[in-house]
């Protein structure tokens, strides 16, 4: 049944599901921390980090256990990391455009990405979520200088413990569509690589408010993009000089 239609069809109990969600499920904040910074030793490395409240680290108490904090720890024993966070919580992909438009061009090397939830909870459609996600590529390549895309996939929403049934399957259906197009859309794309969020989602993996992921989640994810960095060779990230 196409999206939409299920939508309107399940709106008598999911409305009134997310209205019940939305007040009983704690609304947490965006950890301290450094959100730009250098930390290491090596050959250079420019880092920037966008996207939603899991980008920006909700679900632990300092950016030293976020996403941020982790992926930094294991690429600063080989690398000098430069880094750049810019996260939000409620940040939609067109949201972190807006938010991109307005920053100074400056290169970066790796661009790691959180978006796709909050597409999920607007209704976004699929074809408008894959064409905002083509023009954050883009963006990201033309002005940021970016070498290599690494795009999260959305995780398993299907499993959220602070969303009750039957809201919790369908926004989780829609999350797996995302997944699914996007990395169609992207395979045969040789500078990104899709990052796949799809972790267990027990009560001891997420956050206290069953919704954001907790600190070993955001250490398995950190692992899996940080893999992706290391795989390259030492000095695929070096920049000709200028003459």
């Amino acid at each position: 049944m196409n999206y939409l239609l299920r939508t309107i069809s399940l709106a008598p109990v999911i409305v009134p599901q997310g209205i019940w969600t939305n007040l009983r499920v704690p609304t947490l904040p965006e950890p301290p921390g450094a959100r730009d910074g250098s930390a290491g030793t090596g050959p250079p490395l420019k880092l920037l980090i966008v996207g939603d409240s899991a980008a920006a680290g909700v679900g632990v108490s300092h950016q030293d256990e976020a996403l941020l904090g982790q992926v930094v720890s294991r690429l600063a024993g080989r690398y000098r990391v430069d880094f750049a966070l810019h996260a939000k919580t409620g940040y939609t992909t067109a949201d972190i455009l807006r938010r991109l438009d307005e920053m100074a061009p400056r290169d970066y090397d790796v661009a790691l990405t959180s978006l796709g939830v909050n597409d999920v909870l607007a209704l976004s459609g699929c074809d408008a979520w894959l064409e905002r996600q083509a023009q954050l590529r883009r963006v990201l390549r033309d002005k940021f200088g970016v070498r290599l895309l690494l795009l999260s996939g959305l995780p398993p929403v299907h499993s959220f413990p602070a969303l009750p049934q039957p809201l919790r399957w369908h926004l989780g259906s829609r999350a797996t569509q995302f997944n699914e197009v996007l990395a169609r859309a992207v395979d045969a794309d040789p500078d990104t690589c899709l990052v796949n969020l799809r972790f267990s989602a027990e009560a001891g993996m997420m956050a206290s408010d069953g919704f954001h992921p907790g600190a070993p989640i955001y250490s398995e994810w950190a692992e899996r993009a940080a893999r992706f960095i290391l795989s390259r060779e030492a000095n695929a990230f070096a920049r000709p000089k200028m003459e």
